[in-house]
């Protein structure tokens, strides 16, 4: 045991030194590293366009080609046409400087208000102030220069030289590191569309030794959701510019083909990407326009398109291609920043795609799935036994009520409560459940069954007709069942369930006590049921289980016996296992199977026979 604890410790110390190393690598090796995460989602974003053309059988370097060039002429036309418009904002402005003037001076409102006043009376008392140091300093440097002797300053005239690679590069140079960037990442990019198979097989052969089928989930699940994702981002920012730039022409802003264009590029930043490009067309509308009108138009076409898209289209396009929460996103924006700057920002998404599907398909990363998946950080079985834990009756009842809104009874018997019973009697077992606890949330599990029971009973007699599946055609043998717990409190709530679904169906079902055998026994043979259902709520009723099945099948050898061994991982057959030798002939592990045997065992023809003799006994 303590050679398992310091390795399981060794592996964790060893995953936090590589995930460091990992992060000063990206950080110090960006220059690197950034055109490639470029290219690879570059590459990610293309592979679908140049598969169709694979399939209607052009070869793969003259389909790379074909899909590069156009996907360059695209940039180039829109970066020219975006050039354009914005040299023609500069040379314009000028022409707007008397209307913003306007605008700024009636912002500053009646200068002859008590505010005004105060406020000027404040500033010239500063400017006295303030006035005294700085003159007697002027004073005295001027007599420093009156007394110093003027000596003449040397002059020498170079005539300037005409080289035209220096001012090529001089007037190139802040475009220099960009478009260096920018052939890397061609040059990438064109290679991974033409190799991308070999590299995908070279990656799963040096990732995957030992766990193929693994890795090549992996890749799969990552080129599927990438593609789908930019896919899918391409098409709702295009659209989203298209219509934003519709707007603005009908309103009669200038260049809406440009401020259409400069949205839809910008939303690929998160969070501040697209509002820093509607501030644009909203302050050329105040400085175009005379009133505010225009501008209020501009910003209301803007927020009702932004709330659309952000709260419908995109939940409903890209909850089931990226895997990321919002808040992981968020995060993964400031991180992805920091190391590697504005480039970081707009990588963010897709980079932290290719993390969560890691932290999916590898064990050791499985941290990251939980800290940056969208999936729920605890089932919802284990949400409402945390509630009950830290006895906060509201919030379980509200999640079981939104479990039930969205399930049948017996789903809510079987996948929320069952389970939050065996964690309950896990607990108590290694005494890591205090007694005040268990006992709130016994009595609060009970209530809940006893609430759901009233909604039963009333849709049985046709009160509420919201949840008829749970009727499921009720039965009306009349049949008889008795249902014993094995052990008390969470076996008797089991019992509880069982007998209002066995009631809903149409049945007479007793609920019994748990005590002794003899006792329990005796309880059985006070009645006449031809069924008995016995209760066990694994993993530490299984004993108890065994004795009584066979004490039950030696004292009842004409009744049908059914052991519910609840929950249980393997199904009927690795109950039957743990029963042992004693077990009876039906085994179940869900509630709605012990239902369906007894609908079986009613139907039958022998049913009447052993009911007979039953009674007979």
């Amino acid at each position: 045991m303590v050679r398992t604890r310091e390795s399981s410790a060794s592996s964790k110390s060893l995953t936090v030194i590589a995930f460091v190393l990992a992060i000063a690598a990206l950080y110090f090796g960006r220059t690197v590293f950034i055109p490639l995460a470029l290219a690879l989602v570059l590459c990610f974003l293309l592979t679908p366009f140049v598969s169709l053309l694979e399939k209607i059988h052009f070869r793969r370097v003259p389909s790379v080609m074909v899909v590069v060039v156009l996907a360059l002429a695209l940039i180039g036309v829109g970066s020219w046409v975006v050039a354009g418009q914005l040299v023609e904002i500069m040379v314009r402005l000028p022409d707007y400087k008397a209307n913003l003037d306007e605008k700024i001076h009636s912002l500053h409102g009646a200068s002859t208000g008590k505010l005004s006043k105060a406020s000027a009376s404040i500033q010239e008392l500063g400017k006295e102030l303030s006035a005294v140091p700085g003159q007697a300093t002027g004073h005295a440097e001027q007599q420093a220069r009156q007394t110093r002797p003027v000596q003449p300053i040397p002059v020498q005239v170079t005539p300037p030289a005409s080289n035209l690679v220096r001012d090529l590069g001089a007037m190139l140079g802040p475009l220099s590191g960009p478009l260096e960037t920018a052939v890397i990442v061609l040059i990438f990019m064109t290679f991974m569309l033409v190799k991308r198979e070999d590299l995908r097989n070279r990656a799963i052969r040096l990732a995957g030794r030992g766990q193929l089928s693994r890795m090549t989930q992996a890749f799969d699940d990552a080129s599927r959701r990438l593609s789908r994702f930019l896919l899918l981002q391409c098409l709702v920012n295009a659209s989203y510019g298209f219509l934003f730039g519709l707007g603005l022409y009908f309103i009669g802003v200038p260049h809406a083909l440009l401020w259409g264009t400069i949205l839809a590029v910008f939303r690929f930043i998160p969070y501040i990407g697209t509002w820093a490009a509607a501030a644009l067309p909203v302050a050329m509308a105040i400085a175009v326009f005379p009133g505010w009108r225009q501008a209020g138009m501009v910003l209301g076409i803007f927020v009702v398109l932004e709330l659309m898209v952000a709260n419908f289209i995109e939940p409903l396009l890209y909850a089931s291609h990226t895997g990321i929460s919002s808040l992981a996103i968020l995060v993964a924006a400031v991180f992805w920043t920091t190391l590697w700057g504005s480039v970081g920002l707009i990588l963010s998404t897709p980079l932290t795609v290719c993390l969560v599907v890691l932290g999916r398909y590898v064990p050791q990363l499985k941290f990251l799935e939980v800290v940056l998946g969208d999936e729920p950080a605890l089932p919802v079985e284990q949400q409402f036994y945390q509630r009950l834990l830290a006895m906060d009756q509201e919030e379980a009842m509200s999640i079981a009520e939104g479990y039930l809104r969205d399930n049948q009874t017996e789903r809510l018997y079987e996948f929320l409560i069952i389970p939050a019973l065996r964690m309950t009697e896990q607990d108590d077992y290694f005494d890591t459940l205090d007694e005040e606890t268990k006992r709130f949330i016994l009595r609060n599990v009970r209530e809940l069954i006893e609430d759901t029971g009233d909604r039963l009973e009333a849709i049985s007699q046709g009160i509420d007709d919201r949840y008829v599946e749970d009727l499921r055609e009720p039965t009306k043998s009349g049949a008889e069942i008795s249902c014993i717990p094995v052990r008390a409190s969470s076996d008797e709530l089991v019992v509880m369930m069982l007998s209002q679904l066995l009631r809903s169906a149409g049945f007479r079902a007793l609920e019994g006590r748990a005590g002794s055998t003899d006792e329990m026994l005796a309880e059985v043979s006070r009645h006449e049921s031809s069924i008995v259902c016995i209760s066990c709520l694994p993993p530490f009723s299984a004993a108890a289980a065994r004795s009584l099945c066979k004490r039950m099948k030696s004292a009842f050898p004409n009744r049908r016996i059914i052991v519910g061994v609840w929950h249980l991982d393997g199904g009927p057959e690795t109950a039957r296992e743990k029963l042992g030798a004693g077990a009876p002939e039906l085994v179940v592990t869900r509630l709605s199977e012990a239902v369906a045997e007894v609908r079986r065992l009613t139907s039958t023809g022998a049913f009447t026979e052993n009911l007979a003799k039953v009674e007979n006994v």
